[in-house]
Order: structure tokens, then sequence, then C-alpha cells
């Protein structure tokens, strides 16, 4: 069996008996390679995905290392083509980062830094942030915490978040006790929004997430509570998230990942109040990439059922 590696990742997949060749994310697959049965994706444009998706007719297996799979599924593989994602891989490496843009948007590290820059001693936000009327605002302890997608990895942030004193409720498609955290469905977000100081988005990019974060969800947060995305940008409404911001109805916002990336140096996002922005970087390190493909090739040959199959 011929397997395609991407040139973006290092993989060991010496437990496997098959023949595994490199292949480049960013050009056409070579026409000597287009027999093969398993392609594995990371960080693959969107040209190349769909030219191999239309020539490469053996294929029996595309395994991204992306916990999204929108990419692919967008590619348009053929239906008999089995397309596995990387749900877990970035479990740590995302919550880290979540939990780095939560505290940053809470204890507002963003406008220290500034203050920083100027060589300024910042007092007033010293007061605030010890005042008995706004302490509350800058702290983790005691704050109610929305996870939006409450996947793996809110699995892994959920545990970090109550560690510091954080009340966390999780949204998902149906309502119930996920990790050990109550979970709302989907429909029943409305009521939690009014109590939520942190809303956090996990959510992937799908038809029914599209500007899901819009101007009814953010009217309906207090004014004084902390917006961070490390899911998809497609699922935020941008214009309305940069109005909320500059007319104060939203004290701060994170995000590491926008509707186009790179962002455009062009785009208003980068001058709006109060918002800190990441260059998508709370993942890009898979964990145990070698573990997962090794595992559901073997499946593949042995007719097994696929880890994370999510088409095909």
């Amino acid at each position: 069996m011929k397997i395609l590696i991407p040139d973006t990742i290092e993989l060991d997949l010496s437990a496997l008996a098959d023949h595994a060749v490199v292949y480049q994310v960013d050009r056409p697959i070579p026409e000597e390679h287009r027999d093969a049965e398993v392609l594995v994706v990371w960080r693959n444009t969107s040209e190349n995905l769909a030219d191999a998706a239309q020539g490469m007719p053996h294929l029996k297996l595309v395994q991204t290392l992306a916990a999204g799979p929108d990419s692919v599924l967008s590619a348009g593989f053929a239906d008999t083509v089995a397309i596995t994602s990387g749900r877990s891989l970035h479990d740590g490496p995302v919550a880290e980062h979540a939990l780095a843009l939560v505290l940053a948007s809470v204890r507002r590290l963003d406008v220290l830094h500034e203050s920083q820059k100027s060589a300024t001693w910042n007092k007033p936000y010293n007061a605030e942030q010890s005042a008995p009327a706004t302490e509350q605002l800058y702290t983790l302890d005691g704050a109610n915490v929305t996870i939006w997608g409450f996947g793996s990895i809110a699995g892994r942030l959920a545990p970090l978040l109550a560690a510091l004193g954080a009340n966390v409720t999780g949204v998902a498609g149906s309502k119930g006790e996920r990790y050990g955290f109550p979970v709302v469905a989907a429909d029943e977000l409305p009521s939690v929004l009014a109590s939520t100081d942190v809303l956090m988005s996990i959510l992937p990019a799908t038809p029914e997430t599209a500007d899901a974060l819009n101007d009814e969800i953010l009217a309906a947060l207090p004014r004084t509570a902390v917006f961070v995305n490390v899911g998809r940008g497609a699922t935020v409404d941008e214009n309305a998230l940069l109005a909320a911001l500059q007319e104060g109805r939203l004290r701060a916002a994170a995000l590491d990942v926008t509707k186009v990336e790179p962002l455009p140096a062009d785009s208003p996002l980068w001058n709006a109040p109060n918002l800190i922005i990441t260059p998508h970087v709370a993942g890009n390190r898979p964990k145990g990439s070698s573990a997962l493909i090794t595992s559901n090739v073997t499946s593949l040959r042995e007719g097994k059922a696929l880890t994370n199959q999510v088409a095909g």
C-alpha cells in the first residue's frame, strides 16, 4: 500500500510495512504517485487537495492531521474515499493557547503591554483591577465561562479553567454531562449568555456554524463579557464583532483564527479596540500523528473501523 506523506511534518511510520513517499503540499501530486491509496494531509493548499481529489483514483483513505477536516471535506473527494480527522492531536496545544488568550483578555495584558511600550506605570489599571466594583472582571476565580463546542479540546481546557476557580458550562449538540462538566444543548445557549463572563468558541466550520457569533449572540452577552475564538474564523461575523468592540458592547476579545488567513493588512480588525489577535498558532503541533496514521492504515488494511472517520 502506497502512502503519501506531506513535506510539512516529520512522521515515523516504520511500524508499517508500506511504501511511504513524501510529497509537496503546495504542488500537484506527481504522476508516478497518483496510484497511492493513502494520502496524509497537513497544511495543504486548497489547490493541492482539489487536484488530489480529481486525479487519484485509487485513494482509499485521506488522513488529515487537522482537528477540523473542513478543507478536506470541501475538496471534492469521492464518497468511496474514507476521510479521517486529526481530532485529539491538538487538544493539549490548543487548550494551552486558549487558556493563555483567556487570561490575557481577562487580565487585559494587552493594555499593560501598551503601557510598557510607552514606559508608563499604569496606575488607573492598578486601581480598577483592585477596586471592589470592578475587581471581578480581572479574574477567572468565580467567573462563568461558557465553552461553545464541547469536544476533546474542551475536555482538556475545562479542568484548567476550573482549577483557577471558573464555573464552566459547555454548549454542544445535546445536553448532559461531558468530562465532568454540565453541557447545554445549542438551542439553550441564549439562556446562559446573560450570565456569561467569558464566551469561548471551539466550533468547527460547517454550514450550520457559519457566522454563529452574530449580533444576536453579542447582544445577549453582558457588556463586561470577553469573547475568545480558537475554533474556526468562519464561525464569527467579524463585522458584528468589530461593531461590538468599537461601541463598547463587549469588554474584550481574542482571536486566533479569522475568516481570511493570513489576515489582510488592511483589515479593520488589526486596529479594533480591546482585541488580541494571534496568527492561527493555537494548534500547529499535532501530537501523536504517527500513531494515529499507523492505527488507521492498519485498520484500513484489516477492514476494521477507522478512528475519527468523518466521511466515506
